[in-house]
């Protein structure tokens, strides 16, 4: 089992950045793919980036493309989203998710079998 804790949310305004971390904890860090995703009120979960467990490889939504970032440290249990020019439509609760059993895949979040419990991100006009 994998315990997910995501933190760094908030409210700014339009242009600006934030960076969302996730820690985890329950099974060695190396050992799984992780990903993350938002929600905004009436929505559906959104995939946004993904990234591979050695770090090599990486994968983004098409909403945030070129503006999001995914990294992890192996030594930190640490996962980041460093999110930049951001948008009021960007408001939603951040999660991160981990693959443990699932595919060797990423983006539909049936795929990942563990999850955060949420971190609500803000942009004001």
């Amino acid at each position: 089992q994998v315990q997910l804790v995501e933190s760094g949310g908030g409210l700014v305004q339009a242009g600006d950045s934030l960076r969302l971390s996730c820690t985890t904890s329950g099974r060695s860090f190396g050992s799984y793919a992780m990903g993350w995703f938002r929600q905004a009120p009436g929505k559906e979960r959104e995939f946004l980036a993904h990234i591979t467990w050695n770090g090599e490889n990486t994968y983004y939504g098409d909403s945030v493309k070129g503006r999001f970032t995914i990294s992890r440290d192996g030594a930190k249990n640490t996962a980041w989203l460093q999110m930049n020019s951001l948008k009021p439509e960007d408001t939603a609760v951040y999660y991160c998710a981990v693959i443990v059993h699932g595919p060797n895949s990423y983006g539909q979040s049936r795929f990942y079998d563990y999850w955060g419990q949420g971190t609500q991100v803000t942009v004001s006009e």
